[in-house]
């Protein structure tokens, strides 16, 4: 470990990471100042004491596992790839719900018959050489094929892998996809049973530097604390609707008969001032997920709801972050 004061953050510098990562901190309310597009180096004004440099997605595993830097958002498949054995690389948060892809064996259309893992096997044994696999993920495809007994060599290889079987240098690819059209552009087809891993956009740190210090623990709570609760705010709506009756506790009993309406705890319900004072008109709150917004406004016509209002949400704030709570049990 070295003797720097300042905390550091690894984004991804190129690919398409990297502007999905800065778009994701943006809209959680770290916007990340680069004055020069050339310099890789950056600041996120919300948090000052943190500083962010740009590295290859790779290299941002190696970089927080040595402590060189203290955070990173990278894939998935280049953490459990470049992770290593020594345990500090600590996964914070696996679902940051962007750059989602999975690492695929795919193999030349023109292979029919090789439809699974199963026919790839017999596959193998047809051939004049050992089944030669081309991939960025030698540690990941090698575990994956000796785990389902497929006999094999692997080809390292940088650049574009699609063109390799093609080529000649290789017979089929393990990489990375998407919607597939690249590989489908190059004939290549994926096999039904070879996904070697599911990844997306990952939050991890060092292990050490957390237990150790106070400083980089305080910062990775407030990185959690933003990111947990814009995603938990993506996933939901506020919704607010005017509602006749008698009192807050009968209107919010007919809601409790609902299944969506409910709130997060329960409904927030203010009195409207009306100039008829023979009717007692309400204001009811309420957070909904977004999938559940169409019955939800049924729900609130049914029991009397009008003029709903719905509007987006930027943070919804918990007591205390789970996340956090599991790193911080984790470091124990």
């Amino acid at each position: 470990m070295n003797d720097r004061t300042q905390i550091r953050l690894a984004l991804p510098s190129s690919g398409r990471l990297e502007p999905l990562a800065l778009e994701f901190l943006s809209q959680a309310g770290l916007p990340v100042f680069k004055p020069n597009p050339r310099q890789y180096q950056a600041t996120i004004p919300a948090l000052p004491a943190l500083s962010v440099i740009f590295q290859r997605a790779g290299d941002i595993v190696v970089s927080v596992r040595q402590g060189s830097v203290d955070f990173g958002i990278t894939g998935l498949d280049a953490v459990e790839e470049k992770r290593g054995e020594n345990g500090e690389v600590l996964i914070l948060h696996d679902r940051l719900g962007f750059g989602q892809c999975a690492l695929k064996l795919a193999v030349p259309e023109s292979w029919s018959e090789v439809i699974n893992l199963d026919s790839l096997r017999q596959k193998a044994t047809q051939l004049a050489h050992p089944l030669r696999v081309a991939t960025k993920f030698p540690l990941l495809t090698g575990r994956f094929l000796q785990r389902h007994a497929i006999p094999h060599t692997l080809i390292a290889a940088e650049g574009t892998l699609e063109a390799a079987p093609a080529i000649g240098y290789a017979d089929l690819i393990a990489d990375l996809v998407s919607s597939g059209q690249t590989l489908q552009d190059n004939r290549l087809r994926p096999l039904a049973d070879g996904e070697i891993l599911r990844s997306e956009a990952t939050l991890i740190a060092n292990r050490q530097t957390l237990k150790n210090n106070p400083a980089v623990l305080e910062m990775g709570r407030q990185l959690l604390e933003f990111i947990e609760a814009h995603l938990r705010a993506k996933e939901n709506l506020l919704v607010i609707a005017n509602m006749r009756g008698e009192s807050p506790d009968q209107i919010a009993q007919a809601m409790f008969t609902k299944q969506v309406v409910g709130g997060l705890q329960g409904p927030t319900i203010a009195p409207v001032i009306v100039r008829n004072k023979q009717q007692s008109w309400y204001s009811v709150t309420i957070v909904v997920r977004r999938d559940q917004l169409s019955q939800a406004i049924g729900e609130l016509r049914s029991i009397g709801g009008s003029g709903i209002i719905v509007t987006p949400v930027t943070y919804i704030f918990e007591e205390e972050p789970p996340r956090y709570k599991a790193m911080v049990a984790a470091l124990q």
